[in-house]
């Protein structure tokens, strides 16, 4: 049974990387509402729903409490709206607290309010930290993060736990791995295709290209999520990721190859413990045993998810 059709729905950061994908998904046959401050999304990835009155776009910031003013009532909340980028962290600590935590905080109070019931929250793999637990399962602990943005996530987390228990939400926490594809406004593979746009003789890798995470490709991610919710009962946490791990230097690879250049060297940077910076876990592996057990499997492997991606951010950056 799909459980989101036929309902009002408040969308934070719908017009982001992820809500972006998903808002097209369930549009038809929702009333949506987005609320975004653009800061990290783009208008023009839903200016067609948007002018058809598909959608209703309300530019406001989560971090004031006032952004809820006069928006009603709704039966669901699904919360993408957040800081994503992890190196912004370790440079600006209480930005990830302000976007992140606060604005989930004001979020959670608006649904206490009026009463909204079920909620669909974007996590992190970074949440977990450094483990050597691979892959990692929801039950590891204790979370450690070593990021402000993990670090915050692990905080909505918890707030969104307790307003679960205070207050009957059905929350469905999803924590990612390294999601990909279209709409995609920074991350590794962005950065490598601009960074050759600019200069194709050569390639600049942040850390020492061992680096390895599992990438989940935004199209299984968001049906993942929709199947997942339709399957849940009360607030759980499930792991969004693939079966193996992609290397930075694979990644690398790939976006030379789908770019047609040959023979490109790659400048590694080394970086703390040859990671990208401080902050970025150097290998990330989500088990996602629970995400099989109930009933899903992924169209793309982290390999393909990662190629398909590239194929689709060189369309958007390139024309």
């Amino acid at each position: 049974m799909d459980k989101i059709t036929g309902k009002k729905i408040l969308f934070t950061g719908g017009c982001g990387f992820i809500g972006s994908n998903f808002v097209r998904k369930i549009y038809d046959g929702n009333e949506i509402t987005i609320i975004d401050n653009l800061s990290g999304g783009k208008e023009e990835f839903l200016s067609d729903l948007i002018r058809a009155g598909k959608i209703k776009l309300v530019k406001k910031d989560l971090r004031k409490a006032d952004a809820f003013h006069g928006l009603g009532e709704f039966d669901m909340a699904i919360h993408l709206a957040a800081d994503s980028d992890v190196r912004q962290g370790a440079v600006d600590h209480k930005f990830s607290l302000d976007t992140n935590v606060i604005g989930t905080f004001n979020l959670l109070e608006f649904m206490k309010e009026k009463g909204t019931k079920e909620m669909i929250f974007a996590s992190t793999s970074a949440v977990t930290g450094d483990t050597e637990i691979l892959p990692t399962p929801e039950t590891f602990g204790p979370c450690l993060p070593i990021s402000s943005y993990g670090a915050s996530k692990l905080a909505c987390e918890g707030f969104i736990s307790s307003y679960s228990h205070y207050h009957g939400i059905k929350a469905s926490i999803f924590r990612f791995a390294n999601v990909v594809g279209r709409n995609s406004t920074h991350g590794v593979i962005f950065d490598f295709i601009n960074k050759l746009k600019k200069n194709s003789k050569e390639l600049e890798i942040l850390g020492d290209g061992t680096q390895s995470k599992s990438y989940i490709h935004v199209d299984d991610c968001v049906n993942a999520m929709i199947h997942i919710f339709n399957e849940t009962k009360k607030t759980d946490i499930v792991n969004l990721g693939n079966s193996e791990v992609t290397s930075v230097r694979k990644i690398a690879e790939t976006v030379i190859e789908q770019m047609g250049l040959k023979g490109i060297p790659m400048k590694f940077t080394g970086g703390p413990e040859g990671r990208g910076w401080k902050g970025d876990i150097k290998h990330a592996f989500l088990s996602i045993d629970k995400m099989t057990s109930m009933g899903w499997k992924n169209r793309y492997s982290s390999d393909e998810a990662v190629k398909k991606a590239v194929q689709e951010s060189l369309q958007q950056i390139m024309n």
